[in-house]
């Protein structure tokens, strides 16, 4: 199946090498492209894109609010996040507006495909950069993860104390970008049994997506 791709930054060289590389994966096409957020949203409802390659930090209407009204007018569609920044910040703000995925610009082109896809099938996904800060944040740091942590799972259980050790452990492998077969095989349970614990975690947390979950993590 061929993944439609919408590339948006305000650099007309990183969009144009986006659009070159991205053409050159089999699997990938680019359907537009766009300058601004306002010019996301607008080709999102022209050309009904699978995936939004989403800057951030633009002129006018920017990355977080275009995510925002993308996903609220377009459900369907999954922003992945490519950017220069990999603050708490901008992270945290990206995925409180539903991008799915996070990459820095430092990205190679089987990254960003490989990530593309994930998010075009409803997974999550993170780069390293972004990957180490989840889980700092995860293990209560605001940097590169100390020697030494307090646990996950029970900094987990102290904030969301309805959920119980498994399904914090099945929370914090979300918001380290683990797709559900992932999981699965990491604990050693079926992917059912994992879906099952995902639907407890998302009602037990009043969210809908493992994006707003993350979110809510990072909080």
């Amino acid at each position: 199946m061929t993944i439609r791709v919408l590339v948006v930054d305000d650099q007309a060289i990183v969009r144009d090498g986006l659009v070159t590389v991205l053409s050159l994966v089999d699997d990938l096409e680019v359907v537009g492209e766009a300058s601004d957020g306002a010019e996301a949203v607008d080709a999102v409802e022209r050309e009904s894109p699978d995936v939004v390659l989403m800057d951030l930090r633009m002129p006018g209407v920017d990355g977080p609010t275009a995510t925002a009204r993308i996903t609220e007018g377009h459900p369907g569609v999954a922003v992945l996040v490519l950017t220069t920044f990999a603050d708490d910040e901008s992270i945290l703000t990206a995925l409180r507006a539903g991008a799915r995925g996070y990459l820095t610009k430092d990205a190679g082109r089987g990254e960003i495909a490989t990530a593309i896809r994930a998010v075009a099938s409803g997974q999550s996904t993170f780069d390293a950069t972004v990957g180490a800060r989840l889980v700092a944040q995860l293990a209560g740091g605001t940097g590169p993860a100390p020697v030494a942590t307090p646990d996950p799972i029970e900094s987990l259980r102290a904030r969301f104390p309805t959920l119980t050790p498994r399904e914090a452990d099945v929370l914090g492998r979300i918001a380290e970008g683990r797709s559900n077969p992932q999981i699965a095989a990491e604990l050693f349970l079926t992917v059912p049994t994992v879906k099952s614990y995902v639907n407890q975690v998302f009602t037990k947390l009043g969210v809908r997506t493992r994006a707003e979950a993350v979110a809510l993590v990072l909080r």
